[in-house]
C-alpha cells in the first residue's frame, strides 16, 4: 500500500491536468485548490475556491476534478466542494500562471 503523501501527490498531479477552460490554466497553478482530503475508505474530498462567485463553469468544472482525480487507484469517489471563504486572490497564483495570463 502506497503512504499518504505519495497518494497525496498524485491526486495534485492529476489536479494539475484539469485546465480552467476560460482562462487556459490548470487550477493548481491558479491556485483554486484549497484543500485535498482523502479518507480511510477512499473517499476524496476536494475543495476548490474559484476567481469569482457564481462562476458559470462550476458543473463543468466539478466533473473534471472528479474525473481527474478518479484516475489515482486509491480513490473510490470524490467529493468536490465550492467555497467562498478564504477569497482567491492573485496572490495563490504561482508564477507559470501569472507569467501566462499577463498579470503581476
Amino acid at each position: 500500500m502506497r503512504d499518504a503523501k505519495t497518494i497525496k501527490a498524485d491526486i495534485v498531479k492529476q489536479l494539475s491536468t484539469v485546465v480552467d477552460p476560460e482562462l487556459g490554466v490548470d487550477i493548481v497553478n491558479m491556485g483554486f485548490v484549497e484543500t485535498i482530503d482523502l479518507d480511510e475508505n477512499g473517499i476524496c474530498l476536494i475543495e476548490l475556491i474559484l476567481e469569482i462567485l457564481g462562476c458559470p463553469i462550476t458543473g463543468q468544472l466539478a466533473r473534471m476534478v472528479k474525473d481527474a482525480v478518479m484516475k489515482v487507484p486509491e480513490v473510490k469517489n470524490v467529493d468536490v466542494e465550492f467555497i467562498t471563504h478564504p477569497r482567491w486572490t492573485r496572490d495563490r497564483m504561482s508564477t507559470a500562471a501569472k507569467l501566462t495570463l499577463g498579470v503581476s
